[in-house]
């Protein structure tokens, strides 16, 4: 009996050097990754801040200009179709024909332009 409680007391020592050991890592860790986090805090604030908010405004203004691209070929189709329609009186079939002549025609230029500009991007001419 004398042998298992003098275990018992040997365990306790073990776990508890064990907890502190333990402990001392989880301390250490800590105080790294705070570091880790610091650094990364400062190295993303004030390099990219400028040019990110440029590159947004730029490819706002490509989406703004292919949208209104392909909307100006559908108006201007459904226009030149009702005019033919009202000039010929074939009520319907002008303003269907060139109004999907006008959607073709918006989509060409929309994926023209996003070729050129993804060219641009590229850095070819």
């Amino acid at each position: 009996m004398t042998q298992g409680t003098g275990h018992g007391e040997n365990g306790d020592r073990d776990r508890s050097s064990e907890e502190a050991a333990l402990s001392e890592r989880l301390g250490k860790l800590d105080q790294r990754l705070s570091e880790l986090r610091d650094q990364r805090i400062k190295t993303e604030q004030p390099a990219g801040d400028g040019e990110d908010r440029a590159a947004r405004a730029s490819a706002m203004a490509l989406g703004f200009r292919l949208s209104s691209e392909l909307v100006a070929g559908v108006v201007v189709g459904a226009g030149i179709g009702w005019g033919f329609d009202r000039l010929l009186s074939t009520s319907p079939f002008g303003f269907i024909v060139f109004l999907l002549l006008g959607f073709v025609a918006g989509v060409v230029n929309v994926v023209r332009t996003a070729g050129r500009a993804g060219q641009n991007r590229r850095g070819g001419s």
